[in-house]
C-alpha cells in the first residue's frame, strides 16, 4: 500500500463510525453545492426532468435530501472500502428479492445484475460476491492510489474485476459461461462506439449496447438492483427484482425505463449530479437533441 498522505487520510476517515461519516457527508455535500456553480446546475437540471410533474415544494423536498445524500455518498465510502468486510456485511438489515439471486445462479446460464448509481451501490457486488463468484465491470481511475484501495476493497470475498475495455468484456463473456454473476452499472455513459441514444426521463442519453449483447449471447438473466441507505448510520436495505426483454423494443430503451422505474423508488438518493447526457469525444450528438432543463 502506497505511504500517500491521501492513503493515510482516507484510512484514518474509515475509523470514524459510518453515522459519523453521513453527518460529515451531509455537511460536504451543502458546501459543495454553495460552491460549485456545475454541480448545482446539473443537479437542478437532471432532477427537474426526473420530477418533471411534481409539485415545486416536492422538488425542494427532494432537492434538499439530495444534497444530503449526495455527500454521505462520498463520505461513506472509506468506511465502505476499508472496514473489515464482516463489519460491512453486517450493515446490510434487509434483503429484498434475494431469493432472484438464488434462482437465476441455480440455472447455471449465468445472470447479469444491473445497478444504477443509487446510495451506496458498492454494497450490491460486496453482498453477493460473499456469497457466491461474481466479476464487475469497472472503469479504472486517473489516480493510481485510488485505483489501489478501489481493486482492494472491490476484489473480498468471491470477486474479481473486469476492465471497461476489450479485455474485460471478454472476462464478462467468460463469466456467463461459467454460470457466474456479473456486475454493471447500466447508467453510466459509454465510450464512442459502446452506446446509443435512448430515452432517459424525456431527453436522449447515450446508453450502453453491451448489456443487450451480453444477454442475447449468453441466456442469462438480467436483474435490476438497488440499495436504499437508511437514515442515522444504520445500514442499508438492498433490492433484487427481474428484468425481462421484449424482443421488440430495443434493449437499451427497456434498460432505461427500468432505470427510471427504479430510480423514482428513491429519487433523492440517486446521483444526479453525474453528467448523463454527455455527447461521448467522437460521438455523433442525438438529432435533435433538447438540452434545456425542466423550470421550476
Amino acid at each position: 500500500m502506497s505511504s500517500s498522505p491521501l492513503v493515510w487520510i482516507f484510512n484514518l476517515t474509515a475509523r470514524l463510525p459510518l453515522g459519523v461519516l453521513h453527518r460529515l457527508g451531509a455537511l460536504l455535500g451543502w458546501a459543495v453545492y454553495r460552491l460549485s456553480g456545475n454541480f448545482a446546475a446539473r443537479l437542478h437540471e437532471n432532477l427537474a426532468r426526473g420530477l418533471a410533474g411534481n409539485s415545486a415544494a416536492e422538488f425542494d423536498k427532494v432537492l434538499h435530501d439530495c444534497v444530503t445524500e449526495t455527500g454521505k455518498g462520498v463520505a461513506e465510502l472509506p468506511w465502505i472500502w476499508r472496514r473489515p468486510l464482516s463489519e460491512v456485511l453486517a450493515t446490510v438489515k434487509a434483503c429484498h428479492g434475494w431469493e432472484y439471486v438464488e434462482t437465476a445462479h441455480a440455472d447455471g446460464k449465468g445472470l447479469i445484475v444491473l445497478t444504477p448509481h443509487l446510495a451506496c451501490f458498492e454494497i450490491i457486488a460486496i453482498y453477493i460476491a460473499a456469497r457466491m463468484p461474481m466479476t464487475c465491470m469497472y472503469r479504472v481511475p486517473k489516480l493510481a492510489w485510488l485505483d489501489t484501495v478501489m481493486r482492494e476493497a472491490r476484489q473480498r470475498g468471491h470477486m474479481s474485476l473486469a476492465r471497461a475495455d476489450v479485455g474485460g468484456v471478454r472476462t464478462l463473456y467468460k463469466a456467463l459461461k461459467r454460470g457466474e454473476i456479473i456486475g454493471v452499472l447500466p447508467d453510466q455513459v459509454p465510450g464512442n462506439g459502446e452506446g446509443e441514444w435512448a430515452d432517459f426521463f424525456g431527453r436522449p442519453a447515450y446508453t450502453m449496447t453491451l448489456i443487450g449483447r451480453l444477454q442475447k449471447n449468453s441466456g442469462a438473466k438480467v436483474l435490476m438492483s438497488y440499495v436504499v441507505r437508511l437514515p442515522r448510520g444504520q445500514g442499508y436495505e438492498l433490492h433484487f427484482a427481474p428484468l425481462e426483454f421484449d424482443e421488440k423494443i430495443g434493449a437499451t430503451q427497456q434498460i432505461n425505463a427500468a432505470l427510471e422505474r427504479t430510480i423514482l423508488t428513491c429519487p433523492s438518493q440517486y446521483l444526479w449530479s453525474y453528467n448523463r447526457y454527455k455527447v461521448p469525444a467522437g460521438a455523433e450528438p442525438p438529432p435533435q437533441a433538447n438540452t434545456s432543463g425542466g423550470q421550476r
